[in-house]
């Protein structure tokens, strides 16, 4: 689904990601770990290629998404983006009610009629777990949901458009424990339809949701193997380290 081939990519002359190398599997969850700083938001970036809007960014090497380079200049960015959703580290939900904030992409991505713009919007909302909590007001201002409401809000929203992967960068860093739950729920069950990439900064929730986990340090992919593989019988000892919290 995702092949990448000695992905190199420079700040400047600073260099952020070293020769990575990896395929993510479809209609898996893979997570990426790793301290602060190694790499691994810039790399899950490149996937939909946000880095694009960073100026003084050069990138080396090439990411396939269904054999197609991503980078090549034949590419639509906008046509990979509806492809490739985002969902991001904080809740962002539009100023709007509920109902046009999952609306949105689809009706600048297309012509529906009405019946067929509510039923895609029902089943992006209920695909999120959130239509018994919000169904009989879907008027209501997005920004009037809890916290966790809101994130499974936006999850709905990346998914309207049905893209083939859902990139999220730490989704539940802003939640409690309860909402961070849901959303783990969430993203296991959503696996059926969609290719996950999450990067999270908890292990243990790495451990719980992901198929595979690559571990990055200092911009390079450190190991990438089964989740269990990589918690319980890491092959390099920086890993192994890492897990077991001996640093970072």
């Amino acid at each position: 689904m995702i092949k990448t081939e000695n992905l190199n990519l420079y700040y400047g002359t600073n260099q952020a990601l070293k020769n990575i190398s990896m395929e993510i599997e479809q209609n898996s969850v893979t997570a990426f770990i790793g301290p602060s700083g190694c790499g691994k938001s810039t790399f899950l970036r490149c996937i939909n290629r946000m880095n694009d809007l960073i100026k003084g960014v050069k990138i080396e090497g090439k990411i396939e998404i269904n054999n197609e380079n991503i980078y090549d200049k034949s590419i639509d960015v906008n046509t990979l983006r509806r492809n490739v959703g985002m969902v991001f580290q904080k809740p962002t939900p539009f100023p709007k009610s509920i109902y046009e904030n999952v609306a949105y992409g689809l009706k600048v991505n297309g012509s529906l009629n009405k019946a067929d713009l509510n039923a895609k919007v029902e089943l992006a909302i209920k695909q999120a777990a959130l239509w018994e909590e919000v169904k009989d007001d879907l008027n209501k201002p997005a920004l009037s949901l809890s916290g966790g409401q809101q994130q499974r809000l936006c999850i709905a929203r990346a998914i309207a458009v049905s893209p083939s992967i859902v990139l999220m960068d730490e989704p539940t860093s802003a939640l409690d424990p309860i909402s961070t739950l849901k959303v783990e729920e969430l993203i296991k069950e959503l696996k059926k339809d969609f290719t996950i990439v999450i990067v999270t900064h908890n292990m243990q929730q790495a451990a719980r949701i992901s198929d595979k986990t690559a571990f990055f340090y200092m911009g390079e992919l450190i190991e990438y193997d089964a989740t269990k593989t990589i918690f319980n019988s890491p092959k390099n000892e920086r890993t192994l380290n890492y897990v077991s919290g001996n640093f970072g």
